[in-house]
């Protein structure tokens, strides 16, 4: 009779720390998925800023290249980012050059109902119901109840930077929508 005084397999030492090691290696794999599979909907539930709104100026291109007092419809791109998902979103606005510093920047929405107006030569005029707008946006015929609206911008080193915002239609003052 052999008497064995070795210590069971379970409870080698060498054996506890592979084990140990094994653990923590599927803990740490495990995380990793977990939070690579839930970080899209986390990030969607944080707001970019305060408020949820985010306030920022998205550059239009071929400011410089605008002739001078002449509104020109001109378009620009927003590429916002949430998470993984990516969304383009392409605006177009009313610009007139005053100087390669100055510019009067104006939603292309009608005040009255929303419709898109144009420029025929000498007026801003919305085909919908007749609502006409002179260079300073003022309204001159029609039934919009206040004259266009203008956009927020900047010009930074000769490059126009606008803020999209967009406003109720049909009431007399400007009230972002």
């Amino acid at each position: 009779m052999t008497n064995h005084t070795s210590t069971p397999r379970s409870q080698d030492p060498e054996d506890i720390k592979k084990r140990n090691f094994i653990k923590g290696l599927t803990g740490g794999v495990l995380g990793l998925l977990t939070l690579s599979i839930t970080w899209p909907f986390v990030s969607y539930l944080i707001p970019t800023t305060a408020g949820g709104r985010e306030e920022r100026f998205i550059k239009v291109p071929n400011f410089p290249d605008m002739p001078l007092g002449v509104p020109t419809k001109m378009n620009f791109q927003d590429l916002e980012e949430q998470a993984f998902l990516k969304m383009s979103t392409v605006y177009d606005i009313w610009v007139i050059k005053h100087s390669p510093t100055e510019a009067t920047v104006y939603s292309p929405l009608c005040p009255h109902l929303n419709c898109r107006y144009s420029w025929d030569a000498k007026q801003f005029a919305c085909p919908c119901h007749g609502s006409n707008f002179n260079l300073a946006g003022k309204c001159t015929a029609g039934p919009s109840p206040r004259p266009l609206d203008s956009l927020p911008y900047k010009i930074e080193g000769g490059e126009l930077f606008v803020q999209w915002k967009q406003f109720k239609a049909g009431i007399p003052d400007k009230v972002e929508a």
